[in-house]
């Protein structure tokens, strides 16, 4: 994976709260800076996640999260967290994410994270609005029908 690959980034600061007794961060923050990213792609794309929830009855669940370590990351390091959408379903979108350090193609971690739309009356699978994937293709190029 590489950075080009990815046109939104979210910066983080490692936080001593962060880092474990190896001084390198803690394994389960990484998912804390794929979440956030996420998060702030969808800001950054004028989707307000939690209104739309309230309104539609419809939210998203992870139901798949991988993290590859490939170096560590130290106190204090700046990192970009890139997040983009690689793939979507009938229901379901895959997020692929990588860390890298701020201003550098330094490949610090990648993931995935794979999000099902569910109907929160029923807890069950729901398609995918065309609102949303029109939002997303509009910045993944790729998805574009």
């Amino acid at each position: 994976m590489t950075r080009d690959q990815f046109s939104f980034f979210h910066p983080f600061r490692i936080r001593y709260s962060e880092i474990d007794g190896q001084g390198v961060v803690f394994n389960a923050h990484y998912l804390t800076f794929y979440d956030t990213a996420i998060t702030e792609y969808f800001r950054a794309l004028g989707y307000d996640q939690y209104a739309d929830a309230k309104k539609t009855g419809m939210d998203f669940h992870v139901v798949k999260s991988v993290v590859e370590y490939k170096a560590p990351i130290r106190f204090d390091a700046e990192i970009e967290v890139g997040a983009r959408v690689a793939r979507i379903g009938s229901s379901s979108m895959t997020f692929e994410t990588a860390i890298f350090l701020k201003d550098s193609a330094d490949l610090m971690a990648t993931g995935e994270v794979v999000w099902v739309n569910t109907d929160q009356s029923t807890h069950r699978p729901a398609p995918i609005t065309t609102a949303i994937r029109n939002l997303i293709a509009a910045r993944e190029k790729h998805l574009a029908a």
